[in-house]
């Protein structure tokens, strides 16, 4: 049965989330309700490590209890956020960073040069953008208490760009104790700098999320830009609030109940025109890219064939339109670096235009020597549009010959699931479906889903050499017209050996009661600061 628009995030209840966390609670009395933000996002919590994960939602809480060295102002520059001051030598081989005074964790312990160090090397380990800047990194070492140090092997322009950038995963400075812990396993902490804490007494796993304002963070003097800038907490408590669908959301707005909700359908939407009390508005402007990962390490899709009969399987319009309606909701995209991007180009993309074709699709499963073992789909229950797409391409897949079997499970279940590199007889897995940001895609460096260094890489993962010298050839491009033609080199290549295939493009809508200001429109995650009621 297809899933509805209005099924909504349901709790990941009995996932131990609270329970795993050590004793720290923050005291105090509750907040006023004016005083109190309440938003309804668009999947549970399941994870409080946003290194580990790159789920968006992970990303937002960082951003209430974490902070960063740099962030992108509205203009994409990247400016100083922890960081004072930051000299680089003449040849860009050595850069000197020297911390702003007096930052303090949440615990009460002082942020120093070992904690941002141990937090570099540790989202360095993990993040696409991270890892192909390590590359080129001979040594980042503390100089004291608030100043730290980073040697070039070779110059890297992105530098700032990458420790700056607010698209997953984000470089979080947390405690060198947390950071120093294996990447791949997700920490249970949450206490950083950041302007709001984790109040783990209010928090219920699975139903609501509570971030308490941090009477001792200092944000900057600069007004607030992008990502960038002075992080006001003007609301005394955010709550991240689950309910069980999208039409109680929708009442609760209406009833003033809740504040925010992330993501609202374009069916539901009409119910908040004209009335003066509620507003929606489109904070993403690049929308979002459904797409889709194939285990590349297991049959059979370790066999490039089959993920090229992927390409030709897929009916992105008819995906769309499973979920969403209405044709101004949504497009298709062939480009590898997403649709109205500044990377956007045409190169290979015959099989897009020639539309779907299952003929050839069963005809490369074969070249594939596909042998009727079972295709495991993650179909993710709690997202309405890709678990309508799990639904469409199981049904694909079968009249391709394929032994397509669906597992539903919440994202909760996907995320945990996803990191098992066996088959499917081991618990692994052959397909699962996510989304990113538009803007995401524009960037073959900081999207983790663009590297193709096997193993080491984000989940799927695919392997091409080539890909990867055309990615370092991409960074170090002298200008944009000439990081534009790498891009067509890029895409051309990738829709050869297939990292991944999308299944549309489609922009959404917040909803807000009317006296909610301040709402900064980032394209991979909402902050919450600057945010009041007024």
């Amino acid at each position: 049965m297809t899933t509805t628009r209005r099924t909504l995030l349901k709790g990941a209840a009995g996932t131990g989330l609270v329970a795993a966390m050590p004793p720290f609670a923050t005291a105090q009395s509750a907040p006023s309700r004016a005083s109190v933000l309440r938003c309804v996002m668009h999947a549970d919590l399941a994870s409080l490590d946003p290194i580990a994960t790159t789920a968006s939602i992970t990303q937002m809480h960082g951003a209430l209890i974490h902070d960063t060295l740099f962030a992108h102002d509205e203009a994409g520059v990247a400016q100083p956020q922890m960081v004072a001051e930051h000299k680089a030598s003449a040849d860009g081989l050595s850069h000197d960073f020297t911390l702003r005074p007096g930052q303090k964790f949440h615990d009460g312990s002082a942020v120093t040069a070992k904690d941002v160090v141990a937090s570099v090397k540790r989202w360095g380990a993990r993040d696409g953008a991270g890892q192909h800047l390590f590359k080129n990194v001979a040594e980042v070492t503390a100089k004291g208490d608030n100043a730290f140090a980073m040697k070039l092997a070779k110059p890297y322009p992105a530098l700032l760009d990458w420790l700056g950038k607010s698209s997953p995963s984000i470089c979080y400075v947390m405690r060198e104790k947390d950071a120093l812990s294996d990447p791949t396993r997700p920490i249970t902490e949450a206490i950083g700098s950041g302007p709001y804490t984790f109040n783990r007494t209010e928090t219920r796993t699975g139903s609501q999320y509570v971030y308490d304002r941090n009477a001792g963070y200092a944000p900057r003097s600069e007004a607030a830009s992008g990502f960038a800038g002075g992080k006001k907490a003007n609301f005394a408590r955010i709550v991240f609030q689950n309910m069980p669908d999208e039409q109680t959301a929708i009442s609760a707005l209406l009833a003033g109940e809740i504040d925010f909700i992330e993501k609202a359908s374009p069916e539901l939407r009409g119910q908040l025109t004209g009335n003066p009390r509620v507003r929606t508005e489109v904070l993403n402007r690049t929308g979002q890219i459904g797409w889709l990962r194939m285990n590349c390490l297991q049959a059979p899709f370790n066999n490039v064939k089959a993920r090229q009969a992927m390409l030709h399987l897929i009916d992105q319009a008819a995906v769309m339109q499973a979920t969403f309606g209405d044709p101004k909701a949504f497009r298709g995209c062939a480009s590898l670096f997403g649709c109205g991007t500044t990377m956007e180009n045409d190169a290979n993309t015959a099989w897009f235009k020639g539309g779907q074709n299952i003929a050839r699709a069963t005809a490369l499963f074969k070249e594939a020597g596909y042998a009727g073992q079972p295709v495991v789909i993650m179909q993710q229950t709690t997202s309405p549009v890709l678990s309508n797409a799990s639904l469409l391409i199981a049904q694909w897949l079968r009249q391709a010959g394929v032994n397509a079997q669906l597992v539903p499970l919440d994202w909760a279940g996907i995320v945990a699931r996803r990191a098992n590199k066996g088959g499917v007889a081991d618990g692994g897995w052959s397909i699962f479906l996510t989304w990113a940001s538009g803007s995401a895609f524009n960037n073959p460096i900081t999207l983790a889903g663009h590297a193709a260094t096997g193993d080491k890489g984000w989940f799927g993962w695919p392997e091409d050499a080539k890909h990867e010298q055309l990615r370092d050839a991409w960074v170090s491009a002298p200008s944009l017209d000439a990081r534009k033609k790498i891009a067509r080199d890029l895409q051309d290549n990738a829709w050869n050996f297939v990292p991944h295939v999308y299944l549309g493009q489609w922009f959404d809508s917040a909803a807000m009661r009317s006296d909610i200001k301040g709402v900064i429109g980032l394209p991979d995650i909402v902050p919450f600061w600057n945010v009041s009621r007024g």
